[in-house]
């Protein structure tokens, strides 16, 4: 089925056995339809993120705490330019609200199946149908991740010519 990298706590049952508990699947049906392509997750905001190859195409999410569930369902990794296509497949689709408070706009590229839409679980599969078919409406490749402060100085230093042994005896020839 799908590769999974999650992290979870342990937890000790006694003083010589150690279990990992794992938080489980939201919406698991998602993972199951689109198993044929070899799916594979990563955690991500606190939700499961879903790769087909190298595109993010789905993330789950289903928070249980009472004011974190507006955006619980299926987020569809997506553009603005395929919205309205998408809608029309997908009438109860929205701008997901936690992204759209933390950029300062209303619309925001990433669309949501809402779990708590009287169609939900027919979106979803109709979503996963979607991803199986490889439609270019969904997924999206990541940009390459920025390097830390630490890290981006490190490259920076390896990408200065390095010294030669005359430039570095010309340097303490002036000191």
């Amino acid at each position: 089925m799908s590769k999974s990298r999650r992290h979870a706590a342990s937890l000790p049952l006694d003083d010589s056995i150690v279990v990992t508990q794992r938080k489980p699947v939201p919406f698991e049906f998602v993972l199951e339809a689109i198993a044929p392509l070899s799916p594979e997750t990563r955690p991500m905001f606190g939700c499961l993120a879903i790769y087909v190859e190298d595109k993010i195409v789905l993330i789950l999410r289903n928070k249980e705490k009472r004011d974190q569930t507006a955006d619980n369902g299926v987020w569809l990794a997506t553009t603005e330019e395929h919205h309205q296509s998408l809608r029309r497949e997908f009438p109860n689709m929205r701008s997901i609200q936690v992204l759209g408070k933390q950029a300062g706009k209303k619309v925001t590229g990433w669309q949501l199946l809402p779990a708590d839409a009287p169609d939900f679980e027919a979106a979803a599969m109709r979503a996963c149908e979607l991803v199986l078919a490889r439609d270019p409406r969904i997924g999206k490749v990541p940009g390459a991740r920025r390097a830390s402060g630490a890290a981006a100085q490190k490259a920076a230093k390896s990408s200065e010519p390095a010294k030669t042994p005359q430039r570095a005896a010309k340097g303490r020839a002036r000191s």
